[in-house]
């Protein structure tokens, strides 16, 4: 088979399972030693992360991604094992076939391609891989743009290997992502017997008129890159477990995706008002993983979309939506940042794939996009 195949299988056979990068990165590494990268490693706590590096001074260029993968789920409900990469009816099936190790070794072929073509290309490119995408994300490319911003490290523009397209490789191309907020509410009541609600206090009584305004709030109207804030409950918790107890507690998790027409502080002084608006005794902790970012036309997207329009024939859509990724912690560094990969219809799923013929295109369209941006220096 090729070369991005035999990579790509290589990776699969590996079981990362977050944050276990499995010896993904040093087989990386060392593909990119040989090809004159240099190499870093930054592990933060049992997270493993690589910066591979070649070239030097401005613009600097980085393909993102992770080792990691998500747990496979019952290995009985798999048609083959996961972690064994099979081919059927000319798909590469395995856990990271799609999300994203086929993403992986086809931006570390593109790197290696475009240096051996143009070993003195000008300004900087570079591998920025972690094991903790799939996991807490803590101590993955968080800490490494903390690092990186210790240093002064400078990132001009990154492409994000996440399985971005829907229906065929190049359709969907993300140009930014909504931020998420999640909460996790305790809503203190009193204990006691149901026969006696004069002497207990219950939290879901308390708390229902102010659940009833959060799920209806209009948070704001989006904008032109991002839809609507929206507000969700994930879970909810209270009771003993039998039928005549008022429970003293009630907790509740929920989140929101916001865009950039809303501010995360904005959004939790909203929901602390109508806490104190229904006299909602409670404590209330928040989480914000992510900020929303936005890449407007620039460089990088011309570049993405004349090397899509070019190689694969068609013109993409620039698209905000799906959950988060570790492009909402580069972009702050001032990076344009996107995401391209390939097609995600089958991604955390059981038997995991990805098209033989999507995969081969996977290499040549980022070292297309390396080359559109970085052009050769000129000989004299």
């Amino acid at each position: 088979m090729s070369e991005i195949f035999d990579l790509t299988c290589e990776l699969i056979r590996r079981a990362s399972v977050t944050p276990d990068d499995a010896g993904c990165q040093e087989l990386l590494a060392q593909r990119l030693a040989r090809s004159g990268f240099r190499i870093e490693y930054l592990p933060f706590g049992d997270v493993q992360n690589l910066w591979a590096t070649h070239g030097d001074g401005s613009p600097v260029f980085v393909l993102l991604g992770h080792t990691d993968v998500v747990p496979s789920g019952p290995v009985s409900a798999w048609t083959s094992p996961p972690f064994a990469p099979t081919v059927r009816d000319g798909r590469l099936y395995g856990r990271g076939a799609a999300d994203m190790k086929s993403g992986v070794a086809a931006m570390t072929l593109a790197l290696e391609n475009f240096v051996g073509l143009h070993p003195d290309h000008r300004s900087t490119v570079a591998l920025l891989l972690t094991s903790d995408e799939e996991g807490p994300s803590q101590d993955g490319v968080k800490r490494v743009v903390e690092e990186f911003r210790r240093r002064g490290q400078p990132i001009d523009f990154c492409v994000v290997g996440e399985p971005s397209s829907q229906t065929q490789l190049g359709d969907v191309v993300r140009v930014g992502r909504r931020g998420s907020l999640s909460g996790n509410l305790r809503v203190n009541g009193v204990q006691g017997h149901v026969a006696y609600p004069e002497k207990a206090r219950n939290p879901i009584h308390a708390f229902a008129a102010a659940l009833a305004e959060l799920t209806v709030e209009v948070w704001d109207e989006g904008n032109e890159a991002f839809p609507p804030t929206s507000f969700q409950v994930s879970n909810i918790h209270a009771g003993t477990g039998v039928g005549n107890v008022i429970p003293g507690q009630l907790e509740l998790q929920f989140n929101f995706r916001f865009g950039t027409a809303s501010r995360a502080e904005d959004l939790q002084a909203r929901v602390e008002a109508i806490l104190r608006k229904h006299q909602v005794d409670h404590a209330l902790e928040w989480n914000l993983s992510g900020e929303p970012f936005l890449t407007r036309d620039g460089p990088l997207r011309t570049a993405v979309n004349h090397v899509i329009e070019a190689q694969l024939g068609i013109t993409p859509r620039a698209d905000t939506g799906g959950g988060t990724s570790d492009a909402r912690f580069i972009a702050p560094l001032g990076a344009e940042v996107v995401e391209l990969g390939p097609t995600n219809g089958s991604i955390h799923k059981i038997d995991e794939n990805i098209a033989l013929d999507e995969l081969e295109r996977l290499p040549t369209l980022y070292e297309g996009i390396l080359a559109q941006l970085l052009p050769p220096r000129e000989s004299k």
